[in-house]
């Protein structure tokens, strides 16, 4: 039996993101209106809740934009990262200083609203290919500074990462065929390259290419914007003999068929770039 842990975020990415959003919300001067409105001493109760059903996903990034904000503020989580809520569901109770509460709220909810409507999307993505053995993956098409969260986020939905940057793995790319000279020389340069526990990963258009970089034994083939039967096609060939990754047009209502091909995994940047955040928000009580 295969042991499978949860995503987990390193405690220094969490906390450079919330203290970067907290020095563009707050400010130099904090949050006037509630120093303007409310008493300092003022205390409330606050409960975040769906409105919207999802896979909630950054909780790690609110409790620190709660403890960040100040002391005297007492969190509750409801329900945490990879979580599926019904609308009305409660994800986490705040009490505590009244001030300090405003003040960390649009923090938090933001961090919690993107997060969890990428990992909403992802987990609707996997739920059209359960019955595969395809992967959804994402990409690099991320929000500048937050790759690290929205990849975390992809993970809960029940999503893999593809690579992180460009620095963690050789994927050669049409341009960088064109300038190479092909799709062997890329490859057989790459390999020269490369240490061993570096994996290439060559992109491909056509079929003919596909036997380019199988002969060239390339790790893994991303096979780019074919239709279904040429990916069936494709997976018939590789016969095993490379990870096949199909890339390009994959919408929510293509992603099933794409993934009956036979294909290892399916790369989109939908999942990132296009998710709707989902609809959470905080309600807040006198105490």
């Amino acid at each position: 039996m295969t042991v499978s842990y949860p995503p987990s975020l390193p405690r220094h990415l969490v906390e450079k993101a919330v203290r970067a959003a907290f020095e563009e919300d707050l400010g130099q001067a904090g949050d006037i209106t509630s120093q303007a409105t409310i008493a300092p001493d003022a205390t409330a109760v606050a409960r975040i809740n769906a409105r919207t059903g999802g896979v909630i996903c950054g909780i790690e990034c609110a409790l620190a934009a709660f403890a960040m904000i100040g002391p005297g503020l007492e969190v509750e989580v409801l329900a945490g990262d990879g979580s599926v809520v019904d609308a009305g569901a409660g994800v986490m109770e705040v009490r505590g200083n009244a001030r300090a509460l405003l003040a960390a709220e649009r923090t938090a909810l933001n961090f919690l609203t993107h997060l969890s409507g990428i990992a909403t999307l992802t987990r609707r993505y996997v739920d059209q290919t359960e019955d595969s053995r395809a992967h959804i993956c994402c990409t690099r098409k991320t929000t500048p500074g937050l790759r690290a969260l929205e990849k975390y986020a992809v993970r809960c939905g029940g999503g893999r990462n593809h690579r992180f940057g460009l620095d963690d793995a050789i994927l050669i790319k049409d341009n960088h065929i064109a300038v190479a000279g092909g799709v062997g020389a890329a490859i057989a340069a790459a390999r020269a390259f490369a240490g061993h526990l570096v994996a290439i990963e060559v992109e491909v258009d056509t079929l003919l290419q596909l036997e380019e970089a199988l002969a060239a034994q390339a790790n893994a083939i991303l096979l780019d914007n074919m239709d279904d039967d040429t990916l069936a096609q494709a997976v018939a060939i590789a016969a095993g003999r490379a990870s096949l990754e199909a890339s390009g047009n994959v919408t929510l209502d293509r992603v099933a068929a794409i993934a009956r091909t036979g294909v290892d995994y399916i790369s989109t940047s939908r999942i990132t770039a296009a998710a709707d955040p989902l609809d959470l928000g905080l309600d807040i009580t006198i105490a």
